[in-house]
């Protein structure tokens, strides 16, 4: 019997024209849906993670009246002599160990975080005080002076004034920092519901590359790509599966998508995604599911890919995940009401590393959160000054390798090429500059930080 040859890959699609930052970006965010799934962990361990349910505090901050500081509890009331006042100390009272209603004409001696005596209205800072010494048994405490005469309610916190029990403190789709963590802690959390981690499989391709630590031939380079990328999707929460670098061979790329697509929300690759380059990544898409190419108006980074890959029905009876299908790209529904085949969303970065550093920054991060059900947003812009020059204007909006010095300006590094690498290395952010805008020193240009990129 003769064998049938197989049937050729779709023709990859042909990159359009170029489209704003702002609209791919938007583009992503409509298509990209939360997975949906959850797990709990300890408070603790919850540093970064995505809250995936409201935390309601179950307690008043403060839980009851307490002190502001060391002093003295007193009633206003006993004071109508003024300044100068002797009263006797009729109880001493710690945190943690609640006191006696306070005796009419009486101070209590009281500790910061010490629960306020019924009856008491004021604390007298103990350096407004001066301390009697006790003279026998019938004055255990001794008495005090009150030189300052206290206002009502000073150096009281009140019972809730930093959360009212039934408060919601931390609503879901908040990225934890250590506040958030604190915060938690200080209403009883000892667990939180998170989002699950996105799992990221990770891949490079170019057959010029060549891991750190092996000889270097001619013509080759080594993979800092794959290295970068892990190391920033691993600062945004997620569980990366590293597939290394794929032969530059059509089936051997195909089986790679399709190995990846199973038990994966993401597949993030660098390279091959330039119009005219000669390499399988794109007809292999093609073939496994679904590929937009987009030329976008940046610089560096114009070139992203961005589709999905269908599951592999073997691959998926070990145990994909529930997250919802991937909808086709630009629309919110399958065509003619056909069933929706499980698939994995697909991005492909540009090879040049700052290139594929820049649109990691601007489109992977804002769909990782949206993933995890956060908000995805762009790195808070912040204004500064430039102390550069930048007279060549681009047509397409520019994101030059800046760092912040010393009198709050923004210093330029030199060679602003897409892979020049040490200039992400050199700087601490981005200086976003409009299309066609030249910049003079002076000019207040919009900065975006690094930093922002962690959790």
């Amino acid at each position: 019997m003769t064998e049938t040859a197989p049937a050729p890959a779709p023709k990859p699609p042909a990159r359009g024209p170029l489209i704003s930052a702002d609209d791919a970006l938007a583009r992503l965010l409509a298509a990209v849906a939360p997975s949906g799934r959850t797990e709990t962990v300890a408070t603790p361990e919850a540093w970064g993670r995505v809250l995936a349910r409201d935390v309601v505090s179950p307690v008043h901050v403060p839980p009851e009246d307490n002190s502001a500081m060391d002093g003295y509890a007193v009633r206003i009331a006993d004071l109508a002599n003024g300044a100068g006042t002797l009263l006797p100390v009729s109880q001493r009272i710690v945190a943690g160990r609640p006191g006696q209603p306070l005796a009419t004409g009486t101070a209590a001696r009281i500790f910061t975080g010490a629960q306020i005596p019924p009856g008491a209205d004021a604390v007298v800072m103990q350096e407004y005080c001066e301390a009697v010494a006790s003279t026998g048994a019938d004055d255990a405490f001794g008495g005090v002076r009150v030189n300052e005469l206290p206002t009502p309610g000073v150096a009281i916190r009140r019972q809730g004034e930093d959360v009212m029990r039934g408060h919601v403190v931390l609503r879901a789709g908040h990225r934890l920092d250590a506040a958030a963590i604190g915060l938690a802690a200080t209403v009883g959390m000892a667990q939180l519901e998170v989002a699950a981690r996105p799992r990221v499989a990770l891949f490079s391709t170019g057959d010029e590359l060549v891991m750190p630590g092996e000889p270097l031939p001619p013509g080759a380079i080594y993979n800092s790509n794959r290295f970068m990328l892990g190391a920033l999707l691993r600062g945004q929460g997620c569980d990366v599966t590293d597939l290394g670098n794929v032969p530059d061979r059509l089936e051997a790329t195909r089986a790679m998508l399709r190995e990846a697509a199973a038990g994966h929300d993401l597949i993030l690759s660098s390279g091959g995604v330039s119009v005219g380059e000669e390499d399988h990544l794109k007809p292999a898409l093609s073939a496994e599911g679904r590929l937009d190419l987009w030329a976008i108006a940046i610089k560096p980074g114009k070139p992203l890919a961005f589709g999905a890959v269908r599951h592999d029905p073997a691959a998926a009876a070990l145990g994909h995940s529930g997250a919802r299908p991937p909808q086709p790209l630009g629309s919110d529904s399958q065509a003619g009401g056909d069933v929706a085949v499980p698939e994995t969303w697909f991005i492909g970065l540009p090879g040049n590393p700052v290139s594929s550093h820049v649109t990691f920054t601007l489109f992977v991060r804002p769909v990782l959160a949206r993933l995890q059900g956060a908000q995805a947003q762009m790195p808070r812009p912040i204004p500064m000054r430039a102390d550069f020059d930048w007279p060549r204007p681009d047509k397409r909006r520019e994101f030059l390798r800046v760092r912040r010095n010393e009198t709050g300006g923004l210093d330029l590094y030199a060679n602003q090429g897409s892979g020049v690498l040490t200039s992400l290395a050199w700087g601490d952010g981005l200086a976003d500059i409009p299309p066609g805008q030249a910049v003079r020193r002076g000019d207040l240009v919009r900065y975006l930080s690094l930093a922002e990129l962690a959790p």
